[in-house]
Parts: C-alpha cells; sequence; structure tokens
C-alpha cells in the first residue's frame, strides 16, 4: 500500500529547502515536522495526500469514510456529538444520547458544551470504569427515553468488550444511530474475527490509533460505516474541523499514513502472536491464583485484592523493577500490551508477579456508585460561576466540571448533578480530593 504523506514529507525533506515558513525550528528538530506547504493538503480540506491516505485508511478499516485526527480520540468524540447533534437537528428532534455512564469526560464535556440531552445508563454492581450493557436492557432504554442515538464505550479501560452486533441490532430495530467510543480497540480490526465497531453495525466510532497501533501518541481516526446517514460522510471533515487545531502535527500524519503499510502487510499474522502469547500469560496468571477482568486480546487486567495487593500496591512492585503500568486504582491494575509481541516484556512481567508472596484477601470492596440526579442544565452549570472546593466539603452542591484525571479520564459525577454523600464518599475512595462546584 501506498504511503503518499511519507513520500511527500520524506522528498520535501531532501531538497533542503530554505524554510521560511513555521514552524520556527527551520527542521533541526526533525525535517519532516512542517506546515501546510504546498502540495503537503490541508487536513479537514483535504484533496490531495492526505485525502489519499484517509482513503487508504477507509479501505483497511472497511469505512464509506474515516478522518485523521491528529489530537486523538478526544478530538473524534467531539466531532461525533456535533453530528448527532446536527442528524438530530435535520429531523426536527431535540438531540438526545443514551450513553453508557463509563463515559470518557470529554464525552461529558461536548455534550454539555453542545447542550445535548443524556440519560445515562449507570453501571450494576461493578466498577465505575465498566458499564456492562444488555441488548434486552437496552431495547427497554430505547423505548423509555427515545434518543437520537446510543453511546457505548468498547472496549471499556478495564478491557470488557460489548456485544457490538447486538447492541447495533437493536438499535437498528428502532430507528436509532449507534456511536462506539473504541479508543482503545483500532486492533480489533485485524483479529481472525473483527470485533471492530465498523464490522459489527455500528454508524460511527473513533479509534485512538495510538493506543495499540504502531502510531505516534495524538494519532486517531474517525469512522464513519457505510450504513450511516450519508450526511456523515459528507460532513466529518466539517466536523472535526471545528474543534480541531489548524496546526497539525504532520509527524503525527506520517505515522498515520506509515501505519497503512504496515496493517496492510502481514498485520494481523503479527497481532496474532502477540494475542496468543498474552493469552498463555493470562492462563499461567490464572493459576497461580490471580484473578482476571476484561476479554480483551491485548489488555492485562488485574483484580490483586484476593492475592492481597492493591492495584496501587502491585503498580509501585512493578514500578520499582523498571516495569510501568497503564493504570492503577485500590482494586485493579491495567496493562496494555503491543501487537508487536515482546518476548523479554512478557518474560519480565511473568517472572516479578509470579515471585510475589500470596497474603491474606483483601475484603474491602469498591462502593457501589449510586446514580446522581440532575440538579441544573449541564450546560449552565459548566458555564457557571464555580470554585474549587475539598471534595470532602461537596455534599450537596453541583458540580460544574469534572475534574478526574487521565487516565482513566471517566468522570464518578456529571456536571450538572448534585452531589450526594455517597458519591463524596466514592470520590475520595478514588483519591479524587477537590471539585469545581456551582457557586
Amino acid at each position: 500500500m501506498n504511503t503518499p504523506i511519507c513520500t511527500f514529507l520524506e522528498n520535501y525533506a531532501r531538497q533542503y529547502p530554505v524554510r521560511l515558513h513555521m514552524p520556527g525550528h527551520k527542521g533541526s528538530e526533525n525535517t519532516c515536522d512542517i506546515t501546510e506547504v504546498p502540495g503537503a493538503d490541508v487536513l479537514y480540506a483535504s484533496d490531495g495526500i492526505i485525502r489519499e491516505s484517509e482513503n487508504n485508511a477507509a479501505a483497511l478499516f472497511g469505512t464509506a469514510r474515516t478522518v485523521y485526527s491528529a489530537e486523538g480520540s478526544s478530538l473524534s468524540i467531539r466531532a461525533t456529538l456535533y453530528l448527532l447533534m446536527r442528524y438530530a437537528r435535520q429531523k426536527g428532534e431535540a438531540p438526545r444520547i443514551l450513553a453508557a455512564r463509563n463515559a470518557h469526560r470529554v464525552f461529558v464535556t461536548t455534550a454539555a458544551l453542545l447542550d445535548i440531552d443524556v440519560d445515562w445508563i449507570f453501571p450494576q454492581d461493578e466498577s465505575y470504569l465498566a458499564c456492562t450493557v444488555s441488548p434486552e436492557r437496552l431495547e427497554a432504554l430505547i423505548c423509555e427515553c427515545r434518543p437520537t442515538a446510543v453511546y457505548i464505550t468498547s472496549p471499556d479501560y478495564l478491557g470488557n468488550i460489548a456485544d457490538i452486533a447486538a447492541l447495533s441490532a437493536v438499535c437498528r430495530k428502532h430507528g436509532v444511530l449507534l456511536a462506539v467510543d473504541n479508543a482503545h480497540g483500532a486492533y480489533l480490526r485485524f483479529l481472525p474475527e473483527p470485533l471492530h465497531p465498523m464490522q459489527n453495525g455500528a454508524d460511527i466510532c473513533c479509534d485512538s490509533a495510538h493506543k495499540t497501533l504502531p502510531v505516534l501518541t495524538g494519532g486517531a481516526y474517525l469512522h464513519i460505516a457505510e450504513t450511516a446517514p450519508a450526511f456523515f460522510a459528507n460532513e466529518a471533515e466539517k466536523a472535526m474541523g471545528i474543534f480541531a487545531s489548524t496546526s497539525p502535527s504532520y509527524l503525527i500524519l506520517q505515522s498515520l499514513d506509515r501505519a497503512n503499510a504496515l496493517l496492510a502487510d502481514g498485520f494481523s499474522a503479527t497481532l496474532g502472536e502477540s494475542v496468543c502469547a498474552l493469552d498463555a500469560l493470562k492462563a499461567r496468571l490464572r493459576t497461580h491464583g490471580f484473578t482476571l477482568v476484561g476479554g480483551e486480546a491485548l489488555k492485562l487486567t488485574i483484580a490483586p485484592k484476593d492475592f492481597g495487593y492493591t492495584g496501587e500496591e502491585l503498580y509501585s512492585i512493578l514500578a520499582q523493577n523498571n516495569i510501568v503500568c497503564e493504570f492503577a486504582d485500590p482494586d485493579l491494575l491495567v496493562k496494555m500490551f503491543s501487537p508487536v509481541y515482546d518476548a523479554q516484556s512478557f518474560r519480565r512481567l511473568e517472572k516479578k508477579l509470579c515471585s510475589l508472596e500470596r497474603k491474606a484477601p483483601i475484603a474491602a470492596r469498591p462502593p457501589v456508585l449510586a446514580k446522581t440526579e440532575l440538579a441544573m442544565n449541564p450546560h449552565d452549570a459548566l458555564f457557571s460561576g464555580a470554585v474549587d472546593l475539598p471534595s470532602a466539603q461537596c455534599a450537596g452542591k453541583i458540580l460544574a466540571a469534572a475534574t478526574v484525571s487521565c487516565p482513566p479520564a471517566v468522570p464518578v459525577v456529571c456536571c450538572g448533578e448534585r452531589i450526594t454523600e455517597d458519591a463524596v464518599a466514592a470520590l475520595q475512595y478514588y483519591k479524587i480530593d477537590t471539585l469545581n462546584v456551582v457557586r
């Protein structure tokens, strides 16, 4: 597969031009770091090398349109909500989205910015980072709230994968669109049996290429399915451009372009080797006594309290041995693996985990998140006069903006909701010590 962006950048650098254009380093930091010089095309108004590369990606992912993001899935999520809002208004409806509660904070803030009503699907006896949604439960909720679209995060941060095919069938039955935050699952397209949303009935989704593919941080996609309204593919660039920087990184675009060639040339076999090795490692860890969570092929999530450790303790032990994991909280430890098998990393992790002395199980369990009630329009709350207060002082107040860090970037309370005593206890459990609340 050709790589038009890479070819252009390499040719431009080879000419040793006098660079009287941005960026200010004039090529001294990286000769392929350029701005929109003639021939380089324009991201979100593309008709040259960028569009050609995006079309290559669309062919790989089986989409009607794929648009690049140099600003991660966050940009693609914003564009998704904009397109859903426009779609609802074209139908003469107020935009309403039925969303699983473990949505990324960018979903929450963008819905508030665009004044989109959100009906939440809350977790049932599971971590706030997970939200299992059965087809039966989804159908009942669709009939209850009549949304424009359903929004699901899959895979979630812990590695749980929703049955997108079954959920999309329910959505089609009721004439509702399905949007998926697939930020952690770009590689799912290349499994022997693809689990990618675009092959399983979703209308629109985001992928963070940089999370699970060999792409620089910030490289992502917005995918539009063949089944989606034609308006989505036609307006996708405009939607991205509304929220995007006008100075995209050509290094990231080059990385996305180069990835196309890698994905087209034996990547599935390379991925398969890594998946098989991780499956074997998971089996050995279970035999050793560790409790694992989630079914995602390239993610290993341990619930270590049964083994006598908190997730944070286990993170610290591994970090002291120069093994740095993705995320930890009191209950869980998340590790993300590369689609390219690295035998040494597997051995080092297994050796350290299996050398740990098993201790008495830790009985303490995370708080069950009670449903919070909306007390103020989220748009108004986000733009209200607000103040930062210790979370211990916030019971009864209304949240103005989510202050949860990334990772995991999943809010415990959302803007416009009243903070209950139970919510305060949950926030303190997850060490969220300061909240931005309406004055």
